[in-house]
């Protein structure tokens, strides 16, 4: 396998696409998927964000799908627990795309979600704080933002095709939106019971 058809799994949702023609993988809160073949990622947010990022010469690329946890001791900071774990969602996905042939002076982003889907949640706000969050990370590493879409009160469909960098994007006005709900919130409680037992399980 050379290093442009390398694959790092770490979302197991793969099918086949018949409206695309095509093999693709649907990502998950917690999840993410680097690959350097023709296919589509998808994924559906909700507060969650989701970072699209791709050598745009090679093609290689991926998606991930995250939120910051809502740590009480957590002040916002960039250094507190909820800017390590969003830090290392991105870096995660980063470093397999370097290991997988992408060089980093050749990456673009395209970012997604962070809508205000979750009434009553404990954390206000927690859709502008994932949607500042991936911007901020992105300046500081450098890597361009070639488009995003981001914050109103509607889930999102994401298909992302990481070969061509081609992007489109579904409101989700009604359908599935307590699904979507139910799903993030399964995914704060994972969260919220990882924080206890350290920085090292994340995920």
């Amino acid at each position: 396998m050379s290093d442009h058809d390398y694959e790092e799994i770490v979302s197991p949702n793969v099918y086949f696409d018949r409206n695309f023609n095509i093999e693709a993988v649907k990502i998950l809160p917690g999840e993410y998927y680097v690959t350097g073949r023709d296919m589509v990622l998808v994924t559906v947010l909700g507060s969650c964000v989701a970072a699209c990022i791709r050598d745009k010469h090679t093609g290689i690329g991926g998606m991930n799908h995250f939120m910051l946890p809502d740590s009480k001791s957590d002040t916002g900071s960039p250094v507190g627990l909820a800017g390590r774990y969003g830090t290392y969602a991105m870096e995660l996905m980063i470093n397999q795309l370097i290991k997988s042939g992408a060089r980093r002076n050749n990456l673009e982003a395209k970012v997604f979600g962070g809508g205000n889907v979750m009434r009553g949640f404990t954390v206000a706000n927690v859709g502008e704080r994932n949607a500042r969050f991936v911007l901020d990370y992105l300046k500081v590493e450098k890597i361009a933002v070639a488009a995003q879409d981001l914050l109103d009160n509607y889930p999102r469909k994401v298909y992302y095709f990481p070969n061509t960098g081609r992007v489109l994007v579904k409101q989700l006005r009604t359908m599935h939106n307590e699904t979507i709900i139910e799903r993030e919130r399964q995914y704060v409680a994972r969260i919220r019971s990882s924080e206890v037992q350290g920085e090292v399980e994340l995920f």
